[in-house]
């Protein structure tokens, strides 16, 4: 525990002033609220430099103990400075001046000396109880008196006793601590376990983590990402955002794994890795991991630590999440229910705030430090190849860890006057698909089929809506319908469509990047000329991730070249279809004639609860845009819904123009099939067919209790049987049968479920 021998130092950060304490060669943990020295030398030095706003004790994990905490332990300091500047008061000669009757003064002179000058620094409550003590005997001594000279003698002593008990009452401590005092037992630390509470993290990490659980808080919900990382859901007393209480494994090891850990950080930290390296994040990670297997192991060894093979493991892996990872960022990341993580400057203030899927907005128990907001700076530019500097404070870019990807946006000075912010968007480790929307109700079976028909009918698309609304993920659900046949380029400036997922289930995929809007001076190609340079690469599908810029006139040259031909798609911000023709028309400067190459706008938009509690994405709108006005498709009836939100209903409901079959794009895909020229009645069954196939792979999956069965990989196997199907009977009896052919593709679907659940694949 500290001493007056424990080495400190006074560091200033920023707006900081943060006293430093090494505690290595202490024997108990250090603690203000358990150790009475540890308290007793804060005040001492806090006394001494009353600038002082954070208090950090280092042995192996850094115990820091924040501004408001330490503004507590200030008014104490501020006390004991005061006392000690002012001896006259409780000197012997103070305490006799003025006094006939001498005998009292060496028993007060011991009393308050011990109070103010030992008691008051290690224990301020058991100082205040004491002299609460003290003046009730001084009282009933004070009745008890005869004689002049002893009641003049306890009235003064009473004063002396009034003047500091006063003192502390006026101090936060003392009031917050009032309710526990009564019983209160010097020596007895719970009630400052109430009030002191410090951030700790281990001396390898820069984040903090505030690993106590909050008090008075409702407990929501409790699981494992994995098997040695906890999470909690708190609902918080006195805020209506909830609590995202993470323990990581790093956090719950014994000392001795903590000094091997930070031996080793020592060691490899001294190979900083090249720009090279970064090129290839997935390769460095490896080769560091390869490196710190055999260091920890080798060290283990040195210092007779017999560790299993997953004990040397875990520690690897933590000791490559604060080498060349992000640390808790890629905790927090692995946790599939994390969809936004936001972290907001000046770094370590502020806890990282979340999005969660089942509990929305979340503050966390996370508090990352400047030095690591920093290092994770410099490696994304690395990583990018992007600048991020004060000609360019914006980068926008993606990382890709072991159990997740994610986008990033940073921003910097000047854009950002108190230093460095983050926003991070986690996409879904596989592919999203048209069944897990129907299932968590953005879509429901007959959008999805009328989906899945305008992609089979090689239709453009635009996926709009404002930020978080889920356009991506649509984007990528509409590419697991594209089927595997055909040769799909997808443009990017930050990697987020699913295209190393979608490689792996037999695509045919060719992702680009492309310079983002933002950036300048990269040598990155822009991304007007990454589009043009598609219409040169063959016959194929093209995907565009969102339209931001210039890239839009370029979008349209592809739309209106490649039209008829295969599907085009891409997303782009906006709440509604004229919302997108105003944005690419007036913003972007595409020509109105060009805008018509667009055939379909899915508008997809957050819906909020009426207390503003909780909000849902849902798919609002699907119109098609027509072809014939001239000015403005607003007035010229130039959008015409084929499906609309309603609220009541909580789904899209379809519109009397295409129930009535009044859908010129939908007529113009079936005048290029046979079967379908001038049948409205044929097209609509088939639309229906495919919601049908939709829903039931929905309904199986929660007949057999696993939505696994929603996943791209099966999704994608029951689109390919869908047209095999389609295809046989068409063959088989001269028409596309829709009964037939959902008859004999539902019990295709039985034997693949059957098959599936049989080789454990289900």
């Amino acid at each position: 525990m500290p001493t007056s021998n424990c080495p400190s130092e006074v560091i200033h950060e920023g707006e900081d002033v943060i006293l430093k304490i090494n505690c290595s060669k202490c024997p108990l943990v250090p603690s203000l609220e358990d150790t009475p020295t540890c308290m007793s030398t804060v005040i001492t030095k806090i006394a001494e430099n009353q600038d002082i706003t954070k208090v950090i004790f280092t042995q192996n994990r850094d115990y820091e103990y924040d501004e408001s905490q330490i503004d507590l332990i200030k008014e104490i300091a501020k006390i004991f400075r005061r006392l000690v500047k002012d001896k006259s008061m409780l000197s012997y000669y103070g305490l006799s001046r003025g006094l006939k009757n001498l005998k009292y003064v060496n028993k007060w002179y011991t009393e308050l000396h011990n109070v103010t000058f030992n008691l008051l620094k290690s224990d301020p409550l058991g100082a205040y109880v004491e002299l609460k003590r003290i003046r009730r005997i001084e009282e009933i001594e004070l009745e008890k008196s005869v004689s002049e000279d002893d009641i003049q003698a306890h009235k003064k002593y009473l004063i002396i006793l009034d003047y500091l008990i006063n003192l502390l009452e006026d101090t936060k401590l003392i009031m917050i601590a009032k309710p526990y005092l009564n019983g209160y037992v010097i020596g007895n630390r719970s009630v400052y376990r109430k009030i002191f509470s410090p951030i700790i993290k281990p001396d390898f990490m820069s984040t903090k983590l505030m690993t106590n659980y909050p008090d008075d808080a409702e407990e929501l919900d409790s699981y494992r990402i994995s098997d040695d990382v906890e999470v909690t859901i708190f609902k918080l007393k006195n805020s209506i955002q909830n609590l995202y209480h993470i323990i990581p494994p790093e956090f719950k090891l014994f000392e001795d794994k903590y000094e091997l850990l930070d031996t080793a950080r020592r060691i490899i930290a001294e190979h900083k890795p090249k720009k090279s390296e970064f090129v290839d994040p997935k390769r460095m990670r490896q080769v560091f991991h390869n490196v710190g297997y055999d260091l920890i192991e080798e060290l283990a060894s040195y210092q007779n630590m017999k560790l299993s093979s997953e004990e040397i493991e875990k520690l690897t892996n933590i000791l490559v999440r604060y080498t060349v990872g992000f640390g808790l960022i890629e905790v927090l990341l692995s946790d599939d229910k994390v969809q936004d993580i936001t972290i907001n400057s000046p770094m370590g203030q502020i806890p990282i705030f979340i999005v969660h899927q089942d509990f929305e907005d979340c503050v966390t128990n996370i508090m990352p430090t400047r030095s690591e907001a920093e290092s994770w700076a410099s490696k994304l530019r690395m990583m990018s190849g992007r600048p991020l500097d004060e000609a360019n404070p914006i980068l926008d870019t993606e990382i890709q860890l072991p159990k997740a990807n994610a986008r990033v946006a940073v921003i910097s000075e000047p854009l950002n006057p108190s230093g460095l912010a983050y926003a991070l968007r986690r996409h879904r480790d596989k592919p999203w698909t048209l069944p897990l929307f129907i299932n968590n109700r953005m879509i429901n079976p007959l959008a999805a089929g009328i989906i899945s028909f305008l992609v089979d009918g090689s239709r453009t698309l635009l996926v709009a809506g404002t930020r978080s609304a889920g356009k991506t993920s649509l984007l990528s659900a509409i590419m697991v319908e594209i089927m595997r046949k055909y040769r799909i380029i997808t443009i990017e400036d930050t990697l987020e469509l699913p295209t190393g997922s979608l490689r792996k289930l037999g695509y045919n995929i060719q992702p680009m990047k492309v310079a983002s809007a933002m950036t300048k001076g990269t040598s990155e190609v822009p991304a007007d000329e990454g589009i043009r340079t598609t219409l040169r690469m063959g016959d194929s599908c093209l995907i565009v991730g969102e339209v931001r810029s210039t890239e839009a006139r370029a979008l349209y040259e592809a739309m209106r070249v490649g039209a008829l031909a295969h599907v085009v798609a891409g997303t782009i911000h906006g709440d509604s279809p004229y919302g997108v023709y105003d944005r690419v028309v007036n913003d972007l400067g595409v020509p109105k004639t060009s805008f018509k190459a667009t055939d379909i706008i899915i508008v997809a938009n957050p819906i909020r609860s009426a207390d503003g509690l909780h909000r849902w994405r849902r798919v609002t709108q699907i119109a098609e845009v027509r072809k014939f006005w001239e000015k403005d498709p607003l007035i010229e009836n130039g959008f015409v819904d084929l499906m609309k939100y309603d609220a009541k209903t909580d789904q899209l409901q379809p519109s009397q123009d295409l129930i009535n079959g009044d859908s010129e794009i939908i007529k113009a895909i079936a005048g290029n099939v046979k079967e379908w020229a001038g049948d409205w009645n044929a097209v609509w069954e088939n639309i229906l067919l495919r919601a049908k196939t939709k829903e039931l792979i929905v309904k199986y999956a929660h007949k057999i209790k696993n939505l696994r069965l929603l996943e791209a990989e099966h999704v994608i196997q029951a689109n390919d049987q869908f047209h095999r199907i389609s295809d046989d009977v068409k063959e088989e009896v001269g028409k596309l049968d829709s009964k037939l052919i959902a008859f004999r593709w539902e019990e295709w679907l039985k034997r693949y479920i059957k098959k599936k659940q049989m080789s454990g694949e289900l």
